[in-house]
């Protein structure tokens, strides 16, 4: 690597980017690490709600050119934004511990101390996510749900100055990260990489978070075989505790009228972080980690896949469908 790490960082992620560079440049520091800003299609597509583009790889695809290019040597992604099938020659070489993964209501400042249930009939929140939307049109069906863009300066700017959004529905962790506590995926950062270059994946390998990892695993095994996607909403949600993984996903029409949604759990011991792990082609719903044992891998995986064919085996197909119908129609 000539001694030398480049990391690509989208506009919405220099944070998070820096907080992986600075851990790495701790373990090593004898390297330089120079960040290099770049945009992408999700982030110059402001006016279209990211369900209508109808690319899979909004966030991702200039990023993982520069990686071929060998412009960049690794790229730090929200994991939210990185499909489960990712292009042949690439990698998540490392998934760090996650913050919190749950989702925050901001008001507009005429209506600061309301909650959703007491905001006026017909009021507008505005989201980026047809599952957002979907599991809370369902709940709040007095409140109108639109599409609202851009990165986090930008929906605050609209939220605050303009008249349109009584609330946004926003990621917590997002939050946290700019330091705007005061206003409040997801939740974990991806590391991706060239999945033949062994120098950089033994670089950022040991940012892996055995914990998050295998939760993540199981979640986008999950979401690759429902083909969950931005077109449609799905959600899934993973807690361990006691040796056990918790994995709930659950699918919605687009009104969020319909929905199905079930829990399963699965014996699965959390390994240290230096255990041995696979030798051979080690991708898992595209993720790499020779340093965490297969077994512990693999049980995670086969419990995102069990739990698809459930909610398959109940109906979820068709919701998905139809979904994906109206979605594309309107």
């Amino acid at each position: 690597m000539s001694g030398n790490g480049n990391a690509a960082v989208t506009a919405l992620a220099r944070i998070q980017t820096d907080s992986v560079v600075a851990t790495l440049k701790a373990l090593h520091p004898d390297l330089q690490f120079e960040i290099i800003a770049m945009s992408t299609t999700g982030d110059k597509i402001l006016d279209t709600a990211l369900s209508k583009i109808g690319e899979k790889s909004l966030f991702t695809k200039e990023l993982e050119h520069a990686l071929e290019r060998n412009e960049v040597d690794l790229v730090v992604h929200s994991l939210k934004d990185l499909p489960t099938v990712l292009p042949p020659g690439f990698t998540i070489g490392a998934i760090c511990k996650r913050e919190n993964p749950h989702d925050a209501v901001v008001f507009h400042p005429k209506f600061v101390g309301k909650t959703l249930e007491t905001l006026p009939e017909k009021s507008v929140v505005g989201t980026s996510s047809l599952r957002r939307a979907a599991q809370l049109q369902r709940k709040f069906p007095h409140l109108e749900f639109r599409s609202i863009r851009g990165n986090l300066n930008t929906r605050l700017r609209k939220l605050d100055e303009q008249q349109e959004f009584s609330a946004i529905i926003l990621a917590t962790a997002g939050l946290q990260r700019m330091g705007w506590h005061n206003r409040v995926g997801q939740g974990a950062l991806g590391v991706e990489v060239r999945a033949k270059d062994q120098a950089i994946l033994d670089l950022v390998g040991v940012l892996h978070d055995p914990e998050t990892l295998l939760r993540c695993i199981a979640e986008r095994a999950f979401l690759r075989h429902l083909e969950g996607g931005c077109s449609v909403p799905v959600a899934v949600h993973t807690a361990m505790k006691d040796g056990q993984l918790y994995l709930t996903g659950g699918v919605w029409s687009l009104d969020g009228s319909d929905s199905i949604q079930d829990t399963m759990q699965a014996t699965i011991h959390v390994p240290a972080q230096h255990e041995d792990g696979p030798e051979d082609d080690p991708q898992l719903v595209g993720i790499t980690a020779r340093n965490i044992p297969r077994g512990p891998q693999l049980a995670a995986q086969n419990l995102g896949i069990s739990l698809a064919n459930l909610l398959l085996s109940k109906g979820a197909k068709n919701i998905l469908d139809v979904a994906r119908q109206l979605n594309d129609a309107h």
